[in-house]
Order: C-alpha cells, then structure tokens, then sequence
C-alpha cells in the first residue's frame, strides 16, 4: 500500500505556526494570529514561507512588503486584488510600447549648403576671368580695369554675403514627430508642422547640383500656414528626403492611417 501524503497548508499573513516539527514532518497546523507570520517550511533552505494576499505568489515569512507585487503583507488584500492575467500582461506591454513610440527622437539637423552655389562660384570665376581679360586687351585702360575689378569684387562680396546669410538665417531640424524650420536673421519666424500631415517629399536637383549631391526638398503637406515648403542647398539631399518620407510613414503607420503610394 502506498503511503498516504498529506498536502501542507498554505499560510497566509497573520497565521503562525503551533507545535513543534521537523523538515520530515508531512503536515503541521496553523492558527490565525497576528503575532507571528509564518507558514509553509522549505526543507531544501530550511526557511518558511507564507502566502501573498494579493497575488498569491510564496514570499519569505519575515517579509513586510511582496517582492512580487508590493503588498503590504501585514494589511489586508484590497478588494479589488487579483491574479494577473495574460489579457493583462498584454495591455501592460502595449501600454509601455506607446509610451516607447511618443518619445520624440531627433533625426536630422541642417542649414544651408555653400556647396549648393559652387554653380556660382564657378560663373563667378569666369566673369573675373573675363575681366581681366577686358582690361589686358584695352592696354590696361584705367578706366576700364577699374571698372572691371568693381564688377568682379562686387559678385564676390555678394555671393559671399548670400551665403552667409543663408547659413546664419536658415535651420532645419526633423524628429520622429515634426518637422520644424525657423527663418529669419535678426527676427525669427518658425515653422513646425507635424510630419503625419506631409502628403509628399519632391527633391529637385540641377547638373551640378547632382555631381555635388545638394540640391532643393520640395515637402507638401496640410498645414495651413505653408503648405509647400522648400528647403534650399540641402547637402545630401536624398538620404534627407528618404529620412523625411519615412518618419511620415512610420508616424501614420503607428496612428493607423493609410499612406498613399507617391
């Protein structure tokens, strides 16, 4: 005949344990005393365990609070205490994955471009070339070198002032969420528009421009304020346009809109 075991209660917070026993013993008893907590007897470690109120887990019989889910051991259960449930689990991951996705992450950081007017740069040059060729082929008239070392100073000084009011003027930035673009040198406007509402990405791109890899974003959106708004002298122009056009994806992937093939 098999020997009959005989289960060993579960303790629960404010029961002790009465009578003296050993870690061969099958059984032993409880009584419902706030004295002393203890409870189940763990040969293996010699310890005592008890039952959690809340969620049902063994914690160790001197504990105050559940390492498991932080009830208070010596209080009573709440009313509404229940075992988690894989439904729950599941709300609770969902839950810290959209908290993940509304983190506003940075992408992209730029101005404007000097290599976008190497075009005039280069015509630049040719006009000073032609300058001073005026000025040999006249002997060296004063009054012709003069005026050709003006017109050729001036395009210089201008070309340079453009630039360096595009580049102190002009800001860009892209995150995962918006698309910001301030203007303005001395007084700033700024422009943020959300990147769900961009309907389309143009990159424009002329024969030097493409040698060069710069060129123009051209982006299309519903805001109201400006619904096309173009990007000058962008350097690296299409990894630029693909870094825009995906955060527009991916933001009306994770809102659960339909993004049109463009």
């Amino acid at each position: 005949m098999l020997p009959l075991v005989q289960s060993r209660p579960r303790i629960r917070p404010g029961q002790r344990i009465t009578g003296m026993f050993t870690p061969n013993q099958d059984f032993f008893e409880t009584t419902d005393s706030p004295q002393q907590n203890a409870g189940r007897y763990n040969p293996a470690s010699g310890d005592y365990f008890m039952l959690c109120p809340a969620c049902q887990a063994d914690v160790p019989s001197d504990s105050v609070f559940c390492p498991k889910c932080g009830q208070k051991l010596d209080a009573p259960a709440p009313a509404n205490a229940k075992e988690s449930t894989g439904a729950d689990k599941i709300k609770q991951a969902a839950a810290s994955n959209r908290a993940a996705d509304d983190a506003e992450v940075k992408l992209w950081t730029g101005s404007y471009s000097p290599k976008a007017m190497v075009g005039n740069w280069i015509l630049a040059g040719l006009i000073t070339v032609a300058a001073a060729t005026a000025g040999a082929l006249s002997a060296f008239n004063p009054m012709i070198v003069f005026i050709a070392a003006i017109v050729a100073a001036a395009i210089w000084i201008a070309m340079l002032f453009y630039v360096i009011v595009q580049r102190l003027s002009v800001d860009y930035e892209l995150t995962t969420q918006r698309f910001v673009h301030r203007v303005g040198l001395l007084s700033r406007t700024t422009n943020r528009v959300e990147v769900i509402d961009i309907d389309d990405v143009q990159v424009q791109q002329g024969f030097v421009e493409r040698m060069l890899g710069v060129g123009t974003i051209k982006i299309l959106s519903s805001d109201v304020s400006d619904p096309m708004l173009q990007l000058k002298g962008i350097a690296d122009v299409n990894r630029v346009a693909t870094l825009i056009d995906n955060a527009r994806r991916d933001e009306r992937r994770k809102r659960g809109l339909y993004v049109e093939a463009v």
